[in-house]
C-alpha cells in the first residue's frame, strides 16, 4: 500500500531514521513499499536481524553483503569472508575505511534491530556516529534500543516514526479491504479501525477472515482478540514470549480497564508490577501508558480481548475474585465508577449496591446521569426492588431518563422498605430519599415542596451524625438552583434571580460544573425577560460549556437551545431559530421536564407563528395548555400560550372558536393584559374597533398585568390598528411610536408581522421617528416575506379565498364604500362585511389599506402603478 503520509518523514534529510512499534504494526511493509516507490532499491541495502541474533559476525557480513549488492556499494565495499578471527568490530571499522569516499546517497535499512545483541548494538552505535554524511540509516525495531541516539535528537538528524503513527486511518482501512477483494460498508470499515486501533496486522487479518464471509458487518461487529487468528498471531509473538511472572501479570490484570504498579502487585501477589509495565510498554508489547507520568496503562483492544480468554481458560475459578479485590481497591483510593463495575463483574451484588448508594448523590451531582444508569443496568431487576436504597437511585435514574411515574413508584418502594436498611446506612438512604424528592417536586413544578426539602436536606448535612459531611455545600447549592428554577417557571422572578444568583457563584466556588450549568441555564431564560442580547449571549456560554463536558443532552442545555431559539423568532429569523428549537426538542422529552416542555411547544408555536404556520402554531399551543395539567404550580407561561391560542384561531379566521376559548376563562383571567390583547384582536376582526380600544385600555396605561412588559408592545400596535380603522390618524401614529418603542431594545418584528400595518409603517416613516432602522427590517421582511418557506416567496394565505371573497376583494382598491360594492355585487351589505372579515382572517390583516397592500404582495391584485 502507498502511505505518502509516511514516505514523507521516511524521505526527511535526518541522517536516522528509526521505525519503533509492536509486530504487526506493518514496519517491514512500509520500508519495503518506500523502496520500490521511491525508486531506492538500487541505493538500499537491507539487513534483517535474525531472531536472537548473538553473533555479530553473522550480523556484520550480511550488512557488508547488503552494501555491495548497491550501486555505490558494489565499487566501494570489498568483499569478506568469514574467519574465526574476524570480530564485529573490525568489520565495522572496515566499512568506514571503505565507505569514507562515498558521494552518493545510500541507505542502510536494518529491520528487526531489537533482535541484535548488546556488543553488535554498540559497533552499529560506532557505524552511525562515524559513517560518512551520505550514508543514511534507517532501522526498523519493535522497541527502543541502546544506540545512544538521544544525541542525534538534539542534533536534528534522528527522524522518529512510532505505533500512533503507524495506526491505519479509515481510509486506510478502507484500502486495504479493498486490495484483498472485501468490500465493506462504510459503518463496518470504521468499526473495525476502531477495534483494532489501527493496528495493521489486525486489519489484515480481519481482512483475510473477511474473504467469503456471508455478514461481513455482523463479522466486523464481534471482531476481537478472541478471533482466533488474531489469537494465534497474539500468542505467538507477544505472550508466549514473556517469561512466567510477566504471562502471570498480564493474564490477572486483563480484568481491569486500566492497571497501576499498586493494582498489579494485588492481583497478581507480587512486587514489582510497575518496573514490569514500564518494560512492557518499552518494549512494544501492546502496553500503553495513559498518563505523562507513566503510572496508568491499558492493553491494546485485541490484545486484551485474548489476556481475558486465557484468564478464563487457565483460572477461571480466579475471575471474581480478581474483581472483588479491583473493586475493593478502586473503592478506597477514590474510584467508584471503576470499582462497581468490577462489583458488578464479580455479581457482589451487596458490594456493587452499596458502592453506588454511597456514590450516587456525588455521581448525580456531576451530570453522571448516563454512567448511573449504565451502572443500575447491571444489576439483576430483583434487586432494584428488594434494596431500599437502590431502589432510591432507581427512582433518581428514571427522572433523568424522564419517566416521573416509574420514578414515583420507585421513591414509594424506597420509603416503604426503608425501614429494613440497616442503621449504620439509615442515614444514608434518608439522604437519597430527601434528594430524589427534592429533584422530583422540582419536575413536578411544586415550589412549597421543594422547599421543605431544601431545608431537610440542609438539616440532614448538618446533623452531627451526617451519612455524607462533605456534601452540605453540594447540597445548599443544588436546593438554590432548584428553588430558583421552580420560582421562575411560578412567576416569582425577583426570588428566582436571587436564589439563582447563589446557587451559581457558590456551584462554581465549589467546582461543581454541572449544578453550574444548571443555574446558568434557568438563569438564561429569566434574563430572556429584561435583554435579548443578554440572553441569546448567556444561551450561548450554557450551550459551549454544555459542549464541553458532554452534557449536550441534558436538559438545562434544552432549555438554553429553546430560549434562544425564541429570541431568534422574535427577531424575525425562523430559519437562523429553527435549528436550535429542534435540538431542544431532540433532547429533552417533554413528560419528562412539563415547566421546560411547556416553554419547549410554546416556543415552537412563536416559531410557527413567524414561519406563517398558523396551523402548526395552534397545535404547540394547544399541547402547551394541555402539558399544563401535569404540573404541580401554576406556570407562568399557561396564560401567554392561551392568550396566543386565541390569537392564532383569530388569524385563521375561527372567531367562534376564539370566542369559545375566552368564555371557558374566569373573570381574573379575562381581566390579564394578554386576554385582552387576544379579545382585542377578535373585536378588530369583527371590525369593532371601539370595544377593541376599551379592551387595550388597561393594558396601555400599565394596570392589567403581563408575564413579559415587552408584550405592551402588540397593545400599542393593536390600539395603532383601532385608531386607524376609526380615522384617527394622528392617534394611530402615537400608539405605532410606542409599539416601536417597546420592540427597538430588543429587535422584536414579530408583532408586525403578525399584525402588519404596511401603509401605516410607510406613513410613519415619513414623518418624524426615531425608529427608522426598525420600520425598514420589518418592511424588508413584508417585503420580501422571508417568512415562507422559501427565500423571496411570498406566503400563501392561511385558507384560499373563495370566489365571493375574490371578487370583493377586487374592489377594495377602489373608492366604493363597503354599501356601494355591495350594490355593485347584488349582495346585502352584511355579506360584505362578513366576507371582508374572512379576508382579514385569511390575510392576517386588520385594516381595508392593509388587506391590499398584503393582496398586492402575493399576487392577488394588479401591483400599484409606480408613481413620477
Amino acid at each position: 500500500m502507498s502511505r505518502p503520509r509516511l514516505f514523507g518523514r521516511l524521505a526527511a534529510q535526518a541522517r536516522v531514521t528509526v521505525v519503533s512499534a509492536p509486530p504487526g504494526s506493518g514496519k517491514t511493509v512500509l520500508l519495503r513499499s518506500w523502496i520500490i516507490q521511491a525508486g531506492l532499491a538500487g541505493r538500499t541495502a537491507w539487513v534483517s536481524a535474525g531472531r536472537g541474533e548473538s553473533d555479530p559476525q553473522r550480523f556484520w557480513l550480511s550488512v557488508l553483503g547488503a552494501l555491495r549488492q548497491t550501486a555505490p556499494g558494489a565499487v566501494l565495499v570489498r568483499p569478506l569472508t568469514a574467519a574465526p578471527d574476524l570480530d564485529g568490530w573490525a568489520i565495522a571499522e572496515r566499512l568506514l575505511t571503505d565507505l569514507s569516499p562515498l558521494a552518493e546517497r545510500v541507505w542502510l535499512a536494518i529491520d528487526d534491530v531489537h533482535e541484535l545483541g548488546p556488543q553488535a548494538l554498540r559497533q552499529l552505535e560506532l557505524l552511525v556516529m562515524r559513517a560518512p554524511e551520505e550514508l543514511r540509516f534507517v532501522l526498523a525495531t519493535r522497541h527502543d534500543v541502546q544506540l545512544g541516539l538521544h544525541r542525534l535528537r538534539l542534533e536534528g538528524e534522528l527522524a522518529e516514526i512510532r505505533e500512533p503513527d503507524l495506526r491505519f486511518t479509515v481510509a486506510e482501512a478502507r484500502e486495504l479491504f479493498a486490495a484483498a477483494g472485501v468490500q465493506l460498508p462504510e459503518p463496518a470499515a470504521g468499526l473495525l479501525q476502531e477495534r483494532t486501533e489501527g493496528w495493521a496486522a489486525g486489519l489484515r487479518l480481519a481482512a483475510l477472515s473477511l474473504a467469503g464471509h456471508p455478514d461481513p458487518a455482523r463479522f466486523a461487529a464481534g471482531f476481537s482478540g478472541t478471533e482466533r487468528t488474531v489469537a494465534e498471531y497474539l500468542l505467538a509473538e507477544v505472550l508466549d514470549r514473556q517469561p512466567d511472572p510477566v504471562r502471570r501479570l498480564l493474564l490477572r490484570t486483563s480484568v481491569l480497564e486500566r492497571v497501576n504498579g499498586e493494582l498489579a502487585d494485588l492481583l497478581t501477589g507480587d512486587e514489582g508490577g510497575e518496573r514490569v509495565l514500564l518494560e512492557l510498554e518499552a518494549a512494544g508489547a501492546f502496553v500503553v501508558s495513559l498518563d505523562p507520568a507513566r503510572t496508568w496503562f491499558r492493553y491494546h483492544q485485541l490484545f486484551a480481548g485474548l489476556l481475558a480468554l486465557e484468564l478464563r481458560r487457565t483460572e477461571p475459578d480466579q475471575v471474581a475474585a480478581l474483581h472483588r479485590a479491583a473493586a475493593g481497591w478502586l473503592a478506597r483510593h477514590g474510584y467508584p465508577v471503576e470499582a462497581i463495575r468490577h462489583a458488578l463483574a464479580a455479581q457482589d451484588w451487596g458490594l456493587a449496591g452499596r458502592l453506588l448508594a454511597q456514590r450516587w448523590p456525588g455521581l448525580y451531582l456531576d451530570g453522571q446521569a448516563a454512567v448511573i444508569h449504565e451502572l443500575l443496568a447491571g444489576f439483576p431487576a430483583g434487586q432494584l426492588v428488594a434494596d431500599a436504597e437502590l431502589a432510591a437511585v432507581a427512582a433518581g435514574d428514571e427522572l433523568a431518563r424522564g419517566w416521573l411515574e416509574a420514578a414515583e413508584r420507585y421513591l414509594d418502594l424506597a420509603e416503604r422498605t426503608s425501614t429494613s436498611v440497616p442503621d449504620g446506612r439509615q442515614g444514608q438512604a434518608q439522604l437519597l430519599l430527601g434528594i430524589v424528592r427534592l429533584l422530583l417536586a422540582r419536575q413536578r413544578g411544586n415550589r412549597r415542596a421543594v422547599a421543605e426539602q431544601a431545608q431537610r436536606l440542609q438539616a440532614m448535612t448538618e446533623a452531627p451524625q451526617a451519612a455524607q459531611p462533605g456534601l452540605g455545600q453540594e447540597l445548599r447549592a443544588l436546593a438554590l438552583i432548584s428553588l430558583g428554577e421552580t420560582e421562575y417557571w411560578t412567576a416569582r422572578l425577583e426570588e428566582s434571580d436571587r436564589h439563582l444568583q447563589q446557587g451559581v457563584e457558590l456551584a462554581r466556588r465549589i467546582r461543581r460544573p454541572f449544578l453550574e450549568f444548571s443555574g446558568l441555564a434557568c438563569q438564561a431564560a429569566s434574563v430572556f425577560m429584561a435583554s435579548f442580547p443578554r440572553a441569546a449571549e448567556q444561551c450561548r456560554q450554557v450551550i459551549e460549556l454544555g459542549e464541553r463536558h458532554g452534557w449536550s443532552d441534558e436538559p438545562p442545555a434544552a432549555l438554553a437551545c429553546a430560549v434562544l431559539g425564541d429570541t431568534l423568532a422574535w427577531q424575525g429569523q425562523p430559519g437562523t431559530a429553527e435549528p436550535w428549537i429542534q435540538r431542544a426538542e431532540r433532547t429533552l422529552r417533554a413528560e419528562a421536564e412539563p415547566a421546560v416542555g411547556l416553554g419547549i411547544y410554546y416556543v415552537r408555536g412563536v416559531l410557527e407563528q413567524a414561519r406563517g404556520q398558523d396551523a402548526a402554531a395552534l397545535t404547540a399551543f394547544q399541547t402547551a395548555v394541555h402539558l399544563a395539567e401535569t404540573f404541580a404550580g401554576p406556570h407562568f407561561l399557561v396564560e401567554p400560550a392561551r392568550a396566543a391560542l386565541v390569537q392564532t384561531l383569530v388569524r385563521l379566521g375561527d372567531t367562534d372558536g376564539a370566542e369559545a376559548a375566552i368564555a371557558d376563562l374566569d373573570d381574573n383571567d379575562r381581566r390579564r393584559g394578554d386576554i385582552r390583547m387576544s379579545t382585542a384582536m377578535i373585536r378588530l376582526a369583527q371590525q369593532e374597533p371601539e370595544a377593541a380600544t376599551a379592551l387595550l385600555g388597561p393594558v396601555l396605561d400599565g394596570s392589567a398585568s403581563l408575564v413579559w412588559p415587552a408584550w405592551r408592545a402588540q397593545a400599542f400596535l393593536l390600539e395603532a390598528i383601532a385608531r386607524q380603522m376609526l380615522g384617527d390618524h394622528a392617534a394611530a401614529s402615537q400608539a405605532l411610536e410606542r409599539a416601536l418603542d417597546l420592540s427597538e431594545p430588543d429587535g422584536i418584528v414579530l408583532w408586525f408581522l403578525l399584525h402588519p400595518v404596511p401603509d401605516l409603517l410607510a406613513g410613519h416613516v415619513r414623518n418624524r421617528t426615531s425608529h427608522a432602522s426598525l420600520i425598514g427590517q420589518i418592511q424588508s421582511l413584508l417585503a420580501g416575506d422571508n417568512l415562507a418557506s422559501g427565500p423571496g416567496q411570498p406566503r400563501s394565505p392561511v385558507e384560499p379565498l373563495s370566489n365571493s371573497e375574490i371578487r370583493v376583494l377586487r374592489y377594495l382598491p377602489t373608492n366604493l364604500s363597503g354599501p356601494e360594492i355591495a350594490s355593485e355585487l347584488y349582495i346585502s351589505p352584511n355579506t360584505v362585511r362578513t366576507h371582508l372579515r374572512n379576508l382579514y382572517a385569511k390575510l392576517g390583516t386588520h385594516t381595508r389599506a392593509d388587506t391590499v397592500a398584503r393582496a398586492r404582495t402575493l399576487g392577488l391584485l394588479a401591483p400599484s402603478p409606480r408613481r413620477g
